[in-house]
């Protein structure tokens, strides 16, 4: 029933007044079995979390993955450096010369962009700051049912899809669900009660984020480590630029990729453009995706790597933190960070 249950709530959670009964029903079980069952998927870290999955740019914010290169005697004092920032979300150890990997989130570019100069500063090391340009697939989800999907779900959200800026109210509702879903019958009614509105106008709410992609999707995340999924493959890849869109799309759309990105070049250090996120149960099963990735490419790809993540110095989710401008006492502020 567990697998049933994560198989399920993985692509999605629904937006009525009895959300739960709802999905206990498909699922041949009672309503208070399945708020159970969660709680304790939960507790147990086998979900890492489980409600609405805001999209950080899409919410006004900007958002970056980064890498730097440390030597080993120094590597522990930097990751406490770094992790220091709260605008931090994750950060990982990874087998390569470029060896810490972390996101940055923050409300505008230029935050980003000094936050990256201040992590310099204090380090004493440079930062490779590596924004996505383009997102072609994001969508990681595990099959734990014996018959394997023929398709899989994408929550990329295209760069041309209609958007709208968030009301305070907005605001409001992404800080009180960021953290997750309440497990109780009626979780919107909840929400509803500390904004002191109603059930009918969080869930109008909830609809219109999902529809312009401020919110990608409500669903539970599984913990892949805790189900068996231990090889976290990194796959960076040199293919020509012109070309980048094309080849993009297609690896992203390989069963075995759960992010796909175009990111720059930092020659003449960093020559990849092109990065799948690839997850297995051992190194063996990233192998096989690497040399059918390899296959697709053909004869336009230059280069490539896999870059393995050995330790993880930090895990997160991307918050929207309240807080009060010093030049009112009257108006709260939104910004976006990670906690």
């Amino acid at each position: 029933m567990d697998q049933k249950i994560i198989d399920k709530l993985q692509y999605g959670f629904p937006v009525c007044e009895y959300p739960f009964a709802v999905v206990a029903k498909d699922l041949g079980i009672t309503e208070s079995s399945l708020i159970d069952r969660i709680d304790t998927l939960l507790k147990e870290k086998v979900l890492t979390r489980f409600g609405p999955m805001y999209h950080a740019e899409r919410m006004g914010g900007a958002l970056s993955l980064a890498a730097m290169s440390i030597p080993e005697q120094d590597f522990d004092q930097v990751t406490e450096i770094v992790n220091a920032f709260p605008e931090i979300a994750h950060n990982y150890q990874r087998d390569h010369q470029l060896n810490m990997w972390f996101v940055l989130a923050t409300e505008e570019q230029e935050q980003l962009e000094k936050t990256i100069e201040r992590i310099e500063q204090q380090s004493g090391y440079p930062v490779y700051n590596m924004p996505k340009l383009e997102e072609f697939y994001v969508g990681f989800y595990l099959d734990l049912s014996e018959k394997q999907a023929d398709t899989k779900p994408n929550v990329s959200v295209r760069p041309d899809r209609p958007t709208r800026d968030l009301t305070e109210m907005d605001r409001e509702l992404v800080t009180l669900s960021q953290e997750g879903l309440a497990l109780v019958p009626r979780p919107y009614h909840k929400l509803a009660e500390a904004m002191g509105t109603s059930s009918e106008e969080v869930m109008v709410r909830m609809e219109s984020m999902l529809a312009c992609g401020i919110i990608r999707r409500i669903a539970a995340v599984p913990n892949h480590y805790k189900l068996g999924y231990t090889a976290n493959g990194m796959t960076v890849w040199d293919v020509p630029d012109e070309k980048i869109r094309e080849l993009g799309t297609k690896v992203g759309a390989l069963p075995s990729v759960t992010h796909c990105y175009h990111r720059p070049r930092h020659l003449p250090d960093w020559s990849y453009n092109l990065f799948a996120m690839v997850h297995g149960k051992n190194k063996s099963d990233v192998a096989e995706d690497i040399e059918q990735i390899k296959q697709l490419l053909g004869d336009d790809l230059r280069a490539c790597d896999v870059l393995y993540s050995t330790r993880i110095l930090k895990k997160k989710g991307l918050r929207i933190a309240r807080s009060v401008p010093v030049e009112s006492s009257e108006k709260p502020n939104a910004r976006v960070e990670a906690t």
